[in-house]
């Protein structure tokens, strides 16, 4: 597994979170978890204007292995979903952390990512898993 990211925060079911500079959130799932799936066949992402709960399952990532749900680490409403993926959910595999991203967010609130885990967390918590 690849280096963690140092401007993310990560959640434990396996997402990471990037802060826009407007404010808004761009999500995806972890390096590790997309590991762990193995080849990506299909990704279902979050509908636009879509309200969403922490940890509610919004989007679903297929892959040879297994489906799975894809949980928003924080509430927010979806500005922007990554089409793209459903003509290559490789993208997912190939760049976790830049063109596989999942979905934009606008938080519903910002003291949200206060309860996410930084990279040196994140790595302590898969390391335990």
């Amino acid at each position: 597994m690849g280096e963690l990211p140092g401007d993310l925060k990560y959640s434990k079911s396996h997402e990471w979170v990037r802060v826009n500079d407007d404010g808004t959130v761009t999500v995806g799932i972890t390096d590790h978890a997309q590991d762990q799936l193995g080849d990506m066949v299909y990704v279902e992402v979050p509908e636009r204007g879509r309200e969403l709960e922490a940890e509610e399952a919004c989007a679903v990532v297929e892959s040879v292995k297994a489906a799975s749900d894809v949980y928003t680490p924080l509430a927010g409403t979806v500005i922007e979903a990554n089409e793209a993926l459903a003509d290559s959910p490789e993208a997912v595999n190939q760049d976790a952390y830049g063109a596989g991203w999942l979905m934009k967010l606008k938080p519903a609130s910002s003291g949200a990512l206060n309860d996410l885990m930084d990279p040196d967390a994140y790595q302590a918590f898969i390391d335990a898993e």
